[in-house]
């Protein structure tokens, strides 16, 4: 069987590529940066969101084409027809995040955000919740049923560790230099679910090929949830480890804590939501009693990815609005440029 995954060297996709190839797929990966061969596994290098590059991949028909990629609604209205034509099966990569707000376990047919919300400025974004959703409705409107819609929520891996609406950049950064992990109390007491990148890989894996899933939407999640105070627990035990002294922790009013991020959209309509899942249906095709548990698999990341920290760029906006709130500083030989010095002084001293 031959497999394209476009996009597919993040979380889930390096592990969905591996699996694969040990079942014995012919894997084909898409990836903006030049790799080398990692035979059974060929690794193409182009952007995947144009549309030139993904004609001429396109152009040999294949058995599953598995999309990574995140589009606004009109590039996938654009390019839709063309997937769906020249594939057995399409996975679409959508989000759990698509779902409303719900007091029972979420279950594939739980209300989506996009049918039931009410907030009209939401609405007239295509913020990422609302955009998914709309590109689940723009493949059941299509003529064929080749497709298949995956919807994993949170997934962690050795380079991936949220911490509410935080990557590690927002959170785990300041820990390893001595300053607080500021976090909105409200969003601590919120239940959540997250998932191991590995398992999720094998719950993809387990409904490519099959036309029983063809038209058919899954959430791939762990069954166990905790609150964010709970997953906030496990980070500081081992980083108390690691430093030989117990992280600081400054758990800060919702309102001030959101003047401090960007995504509030993200806040609003997922991370002030408790997230629980039903997996009985991916339950069917996957065992997701053997995902890995939670704690165990945080701490194995962490501690893989302490071993050598390497961090993306730091937000100096979010982070001296977190230092005013913490009341620390950061100092200043860490802030690179000019630039971002002034904005990391004047959002930490003169702005709110």
């Amino acid at each position: 069987m031959k497999v394209l995954i476009l996009g597919g060297t993040g979380a889930m996709g390096a592990h969905l590529s591996e699996l694969a190839a040990r079942a014995g797929y012919k894997v084909v990966v898409t990836s903006r940066t030049r790799r080398s061969e990692a035979s059974p596994i060929r690794y193409v290098c182009g952007n995947a969101r144009d549309n030139g590059f993904l004609a001429s991949l396109l152009q040999e028909r294949w058995d599953v084409v598995v999309d990574f990629m995140v589009y606004s609604t009109a590039e996938f209205a654009a390019r839709r027809d063309l997937l769906l034509a020249n594939t057995d099966q399409y996975v679409f990569l959508s989000s759990s995040r698509v779902y409303a707000a719900s007091e029972s376990p979420l279950c594939e047919d739980s209300a989506r955000l996009l049918d039931v919300c009410e907030d009209l400025a939401y609405l007239a974004t295509d913020e990422y919740a609302l955009a998914k959703a709309r590109q689940e409705d723009l493949l059941a409107q299509s003529n064929l049923r080749n497709w298949t819609i995956i919807r994993p929520y949170i997934t962690y891996s050795e380079q991936r560790l949220q911490l509410g609406v935080m990557e590690k950049e927002a959170w785990l950064y300041r820990a390893l230099r001595g300053r607080s992990i500021v976090l909105s109390r409200e969003i601590a007491s919120r239940q959540t679910t997250l998932t191991y990148g590995l398992d999720v890989s094998r719950g993809i894996l387990a409904v490519m090929g099959g036309p029983r899933c063809h038209g058919e939407a899954y959430h791939i999640t762990a069954s166990q949830s905790a609150t964010w105070g709970e997953v906030l627990g496990i980070y500081t035990t081992i980083l108390a480890k690691h430093l030989g002294r117990l992280p600081r922790v400054c758990l800060i009013d919702h309102a001030a804590f959101c003047t401090a991020h960007h995504n509030r959209y993200q806040i609003s309509y997922d991370r002030m939501y408790d997230r629980i899942f039903d997996n009985e249906k991916i339950g069917s095709l996957v065992d997701t009693g053997s995902f890995v548990e939670l704690k165990r698999g945080l701490s194995e990341c962490l501690l893989a990815f302490l071993t050598r920290p390497v961090f993306a760029s730091i937000n100096w906006k979010e982070e001296a609005h977190k230092d005013r709130r913490a009341r620390e500083r950061t100092p200043l030989r860490e802030v690179s440029g000019l630039k971002q010095r002034l904005k990391y002084l004047s959002y930490r001293y003169v702005f709110n």
